[in-house]
């Protein structure tokens, strides 16, 4: 592993640790310098293909569904642990379905139903443009709906 500091290509493993989707964390430090940094390794499994409303397909973006959601969560209290850990629980649905090809509806409806626990402002944010919300009215709607569950 590449040192982030020095660029240097040899580090010490000081401590492993496992999280619950298969990924392992490492805590280490470069051999030349003495810095120390952490690395993130999952195993790469296959995503299936994201088949938009017009019919295009696209590889699954992990990074692009965070900046959405991070979008979503601006100025919530929202950390990046929770954020990361509802993509995980996405990337980790779609790759357990088995299949080829995903409507991106299934993973919009997976981030909405996601955001709901975690943070109904957010949701709110982001199903005003994931729902085609084009009016107050329709809103208001959704906020009631909120208020009733």
């Amino acid at each position: 592993m590449r040192c982030p500091y020095c660029q240097h290509d040899r580090s010490r493993v000081l401590d492993t640790a496992h999280d619950a989707r298969g990924g392992v964390r490492r805590r280490r430090e470069c051999e030349k310098c003495g810095n120390r940094f952490s690395t993130y390794e999952r195993p790469i499994l296959a995503t299936p293909l994201i088949v938009k409303r017009d019919g295009t397909r696209e590889e699954f973006d992990r990074d692009k569904l965070i900046r959405g959601i991070r979008i979503a969560c601006a100025k919530r209290p929202v950390s990046a642990a929770e954020i990361e850990r509802l993509v995980g629980e996405i990337e980790s649905s779609l790759q357990q379905m088995g299949r080829a090809e995903v409507p991106s509806r299934v993973v919009g409806d997976m981030v909405i139903s996601g955001l709901k626990e975690l943070d109904q402002l957010a949701y709110i944010r982001y199903a005003i443009v994931y729902l085609h919300m084009s009016d107050l009215q329709a809103i208001r709607d959704e906020i009631d709906r909120l208020l009733e569950d």
